[in-house]
């Protein structure tokens, strides 16, 4: 997930493992939505569940969606529920908990229906009217407690004039908007987007690439996919695998932030802003790479938290430094490596994340893997205290994440790098173990390709607010950084009632190890 900085702060997946009770079991489940009326910003959505046995059923609305933590409550968008036997008598039912409806079941088939409100401008919330419906199935459909791990089909009726529906869910062959999906995770993964967009389509490195925007105003639109491309390219070279068979760039208008998911991107955010080649062009490439790396740093190198999902209650890890931190480093280089940003851009930025980081107050409070157990209570709920008390694990995962970079580099005699630990991840936890990683996992393989002891990386800088020595680590790519306060800063809890300037700049003399990680660390 991601919040524009520069505006606010073959799918394989993982099955749920939850226990599946023989009386709640349903063979099929089948869902259609509709909206007749769009401009009441409702739609209608009937869930069809077989095989269901006398003593009752159990379903339940998700209460956030991942990748965006926070406790969204969905089922607070709930109206008009009801339940009906496949004769179409009326079910008793009753609401348990905040997200649970119990359904006295006569056996046999069951629908459930309901109508869902559906007018936030978020990527992690449902939106209808006239002029489009974005839905984020986990905001969208209800599930069968116990049945994470079922198949289901999704029907979706356009409004009327409506002529596309644009998901990252396989299509069911012969049937016109009707789609498959082999498990709740992967329907919780593949938002929809209908209306009549703007869509065009190119396939990269034999994969086929979809682009689909809501208003193409003042966009050129071959430019951006091309530099798109560029981008995906530097992406699979990095890591040297492509985990999926199609994938979907999805693009609307204002809103709130991004969400990654395992073949598709889905943002609000306008479209590019400013002309090729200007620094806001630039931070808005940055913004979807960001999007697109968490295919790899989150959706398939995770936590071990963070899948199977409990779909239900938060998801706590203290790791989120280094799956949206690092992805915040790895959208610089793989820009840089694309051609795109140049050695003093990607210096630029990450000076602006160190300095985001050191002027912040919070950073004498708050350490990066604190700040990521906390998101679900801080992140969305700014006030007085967590301004000045929290940190953006962002911002200090960002700083880690190139600490580390350039530590391993200096010990390997640039041999290895930080790419080579996200690989290993990749390759051992997603693709061998298939699942994720636990903490002391993570710094184990790390210490491996860096073949030192990392104590004051992972013991010290990630785990507590003692100040980080830049220069050390910055001089190993003879690089220098300038550390001289600047103008006041007016916050009571900032000790030296300054700002850190934090220019990076080459120095003039380097070693030959120095001169070979800075050529071989990011490109002129």
């Amino acid at each position: 997930m991601n919040l524009p900085r520069f505006l606010l702060p073959a799918v394989l997946l993982f099955t749920g493992l939850s226990s599946l009770q023989a009386q709640t079991q349903p063979t099929d489940i089948r869902y259609s939505i509709s909206m007749n009326n769009p401009a009441n910003h409702y739609i209608h959505v009937e869930m069809e569940c077989e095989n269901i046995r006398n003593n009752g059923l159990n379903v339940k609305m998700p209460a956030w969606t991942p990748g965006y933590y926070w406790l969204i409550n969905y089922a607070k968008n709930v109206v008009n529920f009801r339940a009906k036997t496949a004769t179409g008598k009326d079910l008793k039912w009753s609401k348990t908990n905040k997200n649970t409806w119990y359904i006295a079941a006569e056996g046999g088939k069951v629908t459930v229906s309901y109508d869902l409100y559906a007018f936030s401008q978020s990527v992690a919330d449902a939106w209808v009217d006239t002029g489009f419906a974005y839905l984020p199935p986990a905001a969208v459909f209800m599930h069968p407690d116990g049945a994470l791990q079922q198949a289901s089909t999704v029907k979706v009726t356009p409004y009327a004039g409506w002529k596309q529906c644009y998901t990252g869910l396989n299509p069911l062959p012969g049937k016109d908007f009707t789609y498959t999906a082999s498990n709740f995770d992967e329907l919780y993964d593949c938002p929809f987007l209908l209306g009549n967009q703007y869509s065009t389509a190119k396939t990269i490195n034999n994969i086929p690439h979809r682009l689909v925007l809501q208003d193409t105003a003042g966009i050129d639109v071959p430019g951006f996919f091309s530099d798109l491309e560029k981008m995906i390219k530097s992406a699979n070279t990095l890591m040297g695998h492509v985990p999926y068979k199609h994938y979907t760039f999805l693009i609307m208008g204002e809103g709130r932030g991004g969400l990654e998911h395992r073949n598709s991107t889905a943002v609000f955010s306008g479209g590019p802003y400013g002309k090729k080649d200007s620094d806001s062009y630039k931070r808005w490439l940055n913004f979807l790479a960001h999007e697109y790396f968490h295919l790899y740093n989150i959706k398939a190198i995770r936590p071990i938290a963070l899948g199977p999902f409990d779909y239900d209650k938060e998801n706590y890890t203290n790791m989120l430094w280094v799956s949206e931190g690092f992805t915040v480093y790895y959208e610089y280089l793989i820009l840089n490596r694309a051609g795109i940003l140049n050695r003093q851009d990607v210096y630029n930025m990450l000076r602006s994340d160190i300095a985001a980081y050191e002027n912040s107050p919070g950073h004498l409070f708050q350490s990066a893997t604190a700040s990521s157990f906390d998101t679900w209570l801080q992140f969305f709920n700014h006030n007085p205290n967590t301004a000045v008390t929290t940190i953006s694990y962002y911002n200090k995962g960002c700083a880690l994440g190139l600490l580390l970079d350039l530590k391993i580099r200096h010990e390997t005699r640039n041999k290895k790098s930080l790419d080579d630990v996200m690989r290993h991840l990749y390759k051992e936890f997603y693709q061998e173990k298939q699942r994720g990683f636990k903490d002391e996992e993570f710094r184990q393989v790390c210490e491996n390709i860096a073949g030192v002891k990392l104590d004051e990386i992972f013991d010290v800088y990630a785990t507590t607010t003692a100040p980080i020595d830049y220069p050390k680590y910055l001089a190993y790519a003879g690089l220098e950084i300038d550390l001289t306060p600047g103008k006041a800063f007016p916050v009571v809890f900032d000790k030296t009632g300054s700002q850190k300037n934090l220019a990076i700049k080459d120095m003039d003399k380097m070693n030959e190890l120095q001169t070979a990680i800075n050529k071989s660390w990011v490109k002129n």
